[in-house]
């Protein structure tokens, strides 16, 4: 197949999930075309099935703002024209969406599948702010296909959308192969110099992660066990996070990294990952850690509840619940025989439900039916 991807190219699991999916389907043999107005993230072009197109916005004094939502349409169309595209797949509602329905309207009456993938802050924030909620709604009714990457998800947006096109739920996914149990020695050396314990947080560092709670959760700690913490991501929140260490005193103990491409090495030197955010609609930095056989702390909310089983791969607590949250991490890491239980079923788990062997698979069936549906 010939698969046009559209995402946000930022830091964030949408855009991870889309361009780690345009990987998987290309070492399978499809061909991708990514199609955004930067270079994902995670993407490299090194595959020759592996295509970027950018997206060129004109600025004319007319427009207060760049109308990207048209570019986007227009390069869509674009390239489903000179490269013979068989579906379209893009993953957050709000533009992409409303500018591959446009795309598939300009090419009329030629056949082209769209297929959205609704990742969480598209219908849990985007898409409940009045002036988008309609155009939200549209714009998933007129997909010929629609996925969410929980069952969670997908509950939320039937009771609070109303929509009655039918959501396939696809989990997000993890490769088993990169994200495995290993020591980058030198890496954790750099952190860790004593050996001690090191916990890790990774996110976009946006209010609803609770940044400032994972420092409080690293302060108590520290003071019962000698370890540090990995902030691994940027985002609005890390300034604060910043002077919040600062205050503590735990400056030589919690290293802010920035944004890194290699997360399964920084993963793999990690002892406890923490997640305490105020919703998370799948979580999947909790599905990497398990992966790596790192046990997990998060919040007891949202799709997590689909990905960590509580007390079998780490402990889900209710959010804001810090002082919980610290013992529980305390309990973890001065048990060794709990902490490698925890993170050998974490793997297990991971291995069995989420590896990309088992959910890819998925997707490229999905892209099938809906093909065989359209035409």
């Amino acid at each position: 197949m010939k698969i046009g991807i559209t995402c946000y190219p930022t830091y964030g699991g949408s855009g991870v999930v889309a361009t780690e999916l345009g990987k998987e389907l290309a070492y399978r043999g499809h061909e991708v075309h990514f199609i955004s107005y930067s270079l994902p993230f995670r993407l490299n072009l090194s595959s020759p099935r592996i295509f970027f197109h950018e997206v060129e916005v004109s600025a004319y004094p007319l427009f207060e703002y760049r109308p990207y939502t048209l570019a986007l349409a227009s390069q869509m169309l674009q390239v489903t024209l000179d490269e013979n595209l068989d579906l379209l797949h893009v993953h957050y509602a709000i533009p992409h969406s409303v500018s591959a329905y446009l795309a598939k309207q300009m090419i009329a009456p030629r056949k082209l599948p769209v297929i959205t993938t609704l990742h969480g802050t598209d219908i849990s924030l985007v898409g409940l702010d009045r002036s988008y909620l309609a155009i939200t709604r549209f714009s998933i009714e007129q997909s010929d296909g629609v996925t969410s990457i929980s069952e969670h998800l997908r509950e939320r947006t039937y009771k609070e959308f109303g929509v009655e096109h039918a959501i396939e739920m696809i989990p997000n996914f993890v490769n088993c192969s990169e994200f495995t149990k290993k020591c980058v020695c030198e890496l954790r050396r750099r952190f860790a110099p004593d050996d001690e314990k090191l916990l890790i947080h990774i996110s976009n560092f946006r209010p609803v992660k609770r940044i400032m709670d994972v420092v409080e959760i690293f302060d108590r700690v520290q003071k019962e066990i000698p370890a540090h913490l990995l902030m691994v991501g940027d985002g609005p929140e890390r300034a604060e996070a910043e002077y919040l260490a600062g205050v503590k005193k735990l400056r030589d103990r919690v290293h802010f990294v920035g944004k890194q491409e290699a997360i399964n090495e920084y993963m793999g030197i990690a002892d406890l990952l923490l997640l305490p955010s105020d919703n998370e609609s799948f979580g999947l930095v909790a599905l990497e850690a398990m992966a790596c056989e790192v046990p997990v702390i998060a919040s007891r909310v949202g799709g997590l509840l689909e990905v960590v089983r509580d007390g079998v791969d780490g402990y889900l607590i209710p959010p804001r619940e810090v002082d919980l949250m610290a013992r529980r991490a305390v309990e973890i890491l001065s048990d060794a025989a709990l902490a490698v239980r925890l993170g050998k079923q974490g793997r297990e788990r991971a291995e069995s439900n989420f590896c990309t062997s088992k959910v890819i698979p998925e997707y490229v069936a999905y892209y099938e039916r809906v093909i065989a549906e359209v035409k």
